[in-house]
């Protein structure tokens, strides 16, 4: 529903683009040129799995097109929540990556690979499953489409939440290309191009690059080096046959890699938790500082703007991504059967430091893995006078194989262990924890979706959805001391373990598990939407959905008796309940168009991640929320006032909350303690106020759902003026885009510690365009806004919290041309 789209206005009878434009509505057929070149582009969708126009669609759909994502610096996912308020995407590092809609898709925290995605990405009909690929560089879009609410009667893997639907550019049998240079501060790089054209009568290719580079943004004062880099290379080739034209088949090959120094964290603050006075953050420093005369131990600096972090173990976010795919279209009769084929990759090769200080804690933690998927859908679109339909057969399988080490330092013992053994650090210095594991997921279904045309003005459009899904893993730890011997923490039968082991075992544990599930669903959605007048298109959508089941795949949380939890090993699906109504309008003579839509998501079971907060236990693992509820009302507005000026406005107001979750983690300020009275409420007013029901368990019903901000707004405008420059005809021109946010919890169970301060940020740019090229200057966060991107809770409950601040003000310059 929200659009930011090109426009492209005939100016002297030459073709200019302006990198901000509108949908409009389709024309009739005699004025269809007229309204093409002084009204804006029609611009054409897919989100039904059929062409039509975006005002057409009754769903709500923000559509961003691909000049429009390079005049703004939104060249991945993750920076496109710049222009769709209810789009929301935050990473620690690529592989725990969150992208939501309206704050449903993914537990937000550590991700884990037993659980689907609410969001699913696809990139020309094919699903990626895991959300790293939204931390890569976009290659070669040509449109974006975001799609809000449950979409899992017309794509092939069911989506809850929504799904980003990604077009590239297709080969042509023109001969055409395009390249593109920016540079900018902190000594940025980018460059792209393409190339497409014909091989032969029948054969048509095209083959595009991107690479991207950046220094990093904080400043590492142990190594001497800047941190959280970007280093993305990517490419994409395709081959088109279409040896008439009712068919065309399409062979499709991508690689893409990121290979930066990162992901490094900042000290933000520290909160005082329910542990006892010396077991929290600063008094233990003074411990460690104690023990070693001389060290005086401290963090560069207590300021996270300063950006300086003193991470002590490897840093490395080593990720690639890849694969091929080949997609047949043929038109039989009044419909189009669509099939694809599809195989990628992921390989994820991290390094990490996990306790977040310059302090050897944690040496080493580091869980690669690779992952294989495999995916086919067929698909037959009919289209006639009085009835539309889409019907599809999918199927999924993948694998995914993990390796992981976990070390513990010299610094380990004195902050982890009490006590005579605190002094000793061999108790803990080498102790080893490597985990090997894999996931097995195999998922079915058939979908479809009918659009009835009971009148020129009535439409109702019913969907269906039975799906299969069974999921298989497997998780072994096997502990170390320093010595390399390996820990048994089971006593023998009436003794106990030796207390240097006891205390070993307290940090990691050996485990074994082996969960399996599977489930069959049958969803459905009903739509009736009603054409007003012209211009006016009401509808109206209620979504029965699901995001189907989970297992832990990355082990097990323990018992109050230090025993594995087994029954954890599988969570339950998630039942949705979706209502949805919009109202999609165009005035003044079709140049200006308002959206606007509400919705409410009530969700049974919901899937959260569990953070265990101890070095020594399951860093996160997934559990179900009794009852999640969403809600909120989204509103957009776009003018094509003239060829010289075009704006737009959208804004979202987004109510997520738990509302009810009674065995949730608890908050660092109630963590640590003892056991409380069961009906002990949680006092988020004020620190270190007793409320937990166990030492791990608190109540945050009512609380907000962690990552969403109750208000968002976007905005963007851009003024343009005809000028002859260096014997060029063209246009100079001046824009302006903007976003705001306000605060948000950046933990899991919402903490006073984690709150981030709502922000606002500024973007201008300037330049001169003309036929084939485009030059211009741009500054972003113009007005150097300090703002935090996420907070992270460390481990052990000593109230440390930690984050990534978001990137300074940034400036540089972008020459593009095309033939």
């Amino acid at each position: 529903m929200i659009a930011r789209f090109l426009l492209l206005a005939s100016v002297a009878g030459t073709s200019i683009i302006t990198p901000m434009a509108f949908a409009q509505e389709a024309p009739p057929a005699a004025d269809s040129t007229e309204q093409a070149s002084s009204r804006g582009e029609v611009i054409i969708v897919t989100a039904r799995r059929r062409q039509e126009t975006a005002q057409e669609v009754p769903l709500a759909i923000s559509v961003i097109r691909g000049d429009s994502i390079e005049a703004t610096g939104n060249f991945n996912v993750v920076k496109l929540q710049q222009l769709a308020p209810t789009l929301q995407v935050y990473t620690t590092n690529p592989r725990n990556t969150s992208v939501n809609i309206r704050g449903l898709g993914v537990p937000f925290g550590l991700t884990s690979d037993g659980f689907e995605q609410g969001v699913g990405i696809y990139v020309d009909d094919v699903y990626n499953s895991r959300v790293a690929a939204a931390t890569f560089d976009f290659l070669d879009v040509s449109q974006v489409e975001v799609l809000r609410g449950p979409q899992g009667t017309l794509y092939g893997k069911n989506t809850t939440a929504g799904a980003i639907n990604i077009t590239t550019n297709q080969p042509t049998f023109d001969f055409e290309g395009r390249a593109e240079l920016t540079v900018g501060n902190l000594n940025y790089k980018q460059a792209k191009a393409a190339i497409s054209g014909p091989l032969s009568d029948t054969i048509a290719a095209r083959i595009a690059v991107a690479s991207t580079s950046r220094r990093g943004t904080l400043y590492n004062t142990t190594t001497d080096r800047w941190v959280n880099e970007q280093d993305n290379l990517g490419i994409r080739g395709q081959l088109l046959f279409k040896p008439n034209e009712d068919l065309s088949i399409t062979l499709s090959g991508d690689y893409s890699k990121q290979n930066p120094e990162c992901c490094g964290t900042v000290y933000v603050r520290v909160g005082k938790t329910q542990r006892a006075p010396n077991r929290q953050y600063d008094e233990l420093v003074n411990a460690i500082n104690a023990a070693s005369p001389g060290r005086n131990y401290a963090v560069p600096s207590t300021n996270p703007y300063d950006r300086l972090t003193d991470t002590d173990a490897s840093l490395n976010a080593g990720n690639k991504i890849g694969g091929a795919s080949l997609r047949v279209k043929w038109d039989v009769g009044a419909g189009t059967f669509t099939s694809v084929t599809a195989w990628r990759f992921w390989d994820w090769k991290p390094e990490n430091d996990r306790d977040f200080t310059g302090l050897s804690i944690v040496s080493k933690s580091q869980n690669p893995s690779q992952q294989d998927q495999y995916s086919q859908e067929f698909r037959y679109n009919y289209e006639s006078q009085k009835i539309d339909f889409v019907v599809g057969l999918f199927g999924f399988k993948q694998r995914i194989d993990t390796q992981g080490t976990e070390q513990q330092g010299s610094d380990a013992s004195r902050w982890s262990l009490s006590g005579a053994l605190a002094s000793d650090p061999s108790v803990l210095e080498g102790l080893t924890a490597t985990n090997t594991q894999y996931l097995k997921s195999t998922s079915a279904a058939l979908f479809g979706q009918l659009s009835w045309k009971v009148t020129d003005a009535l439409t109702i459009q019913p969907g269906a959805r039975l799906n299969y899904d069974k999921k298989s893993g497997y998780y072994q730890r096997v502990v170390t001391d320093g010595a390399g011997q390996t820990l048994n923490c089971t006593p023998a039968p009436g003794t106990a373990l030796p207390a240097v082991l006891a205390a070993q075992c307290g940090v990691y544990q050996p485990q074994v598990s082996a969960p399996s599930d599977s489930a069959w669903n049958f969803t459905y959605d009903f739509n009736v939407n009603y054409k007003i007048a012209r211009d006016i298109l009401a509808y109206a959508t209620y979504a029965k959905s699901f995001k189907t089941l989970g297992i832990n795949q990355n082990g097990l949380p323990l018992n109050a008796d230090n025993t594995v939890n087994y029954d954890a090993g599988t969570v339950k699906p998630e039942s949705v309940n979706h209502f949805e109504v919009g109202l999609k309008t165009q005035f003044w003579d079709r140049r200006a168009t308002f959206n606007l839509s509400a919705f409410r998501t009530d969700i049974k079971n919901f899937q959260a991640t569990v953070n265990g907060g101890q070095f020594g236990t399951v860093r996160g693992y997934l559990a179900n929320a009794e009852k999640v509820r969403s809600q909120g009302i989204e509103a957009d507005f776009k003018v094509v006032a003239s060829e010289r000026f075009t704006a737009y406005a959208n804004g979202a107001y987004t109510d997520a909350k738990y509302k009810k979750f009674t065995n949730a983690p608890c908050p660092p300020e109630l963590s640590g303690g003892t056991l409380q009275p069961a009906d002990a409420t949680p006092d988020y007013s004020q620190p270190g106020v007793p409320g937990a029901l166990s030492p791990r368990q608190c109540d945050i019903s009512g609380q907000g759902l962690p990552g969403v901000s109750k208000w968002a707004f976007s905005y963007g405008a851009e003024v343009n003026a005809p000028v002859t420059l260096l014997a060029k005809e063209g246009q100079v021109y001046l824009g302006v885009d903007g976003n705001y946010r306000s605060r948000w919890n950046s933990n899991a169970s919402p903490s006073i510690y984690t709150e981030v301060k709502g922000y606002a940020l500024t973007n201008f740019r300037a330049g001169f365009r003309g036929e084939g090229f485009d030059i211009f200057g741009w500054v972003r966060n113009a007005f150097d806004v300090n703002y935090i991107e996420n907070l992270q809770v460390a481990p052990g409950n000593t109230g440390l919290i930690a984050g990534q601040p978001g990137d300074p003000r940034t400036w540089g310059g972008t020459i593009k041309f095309s033939f």
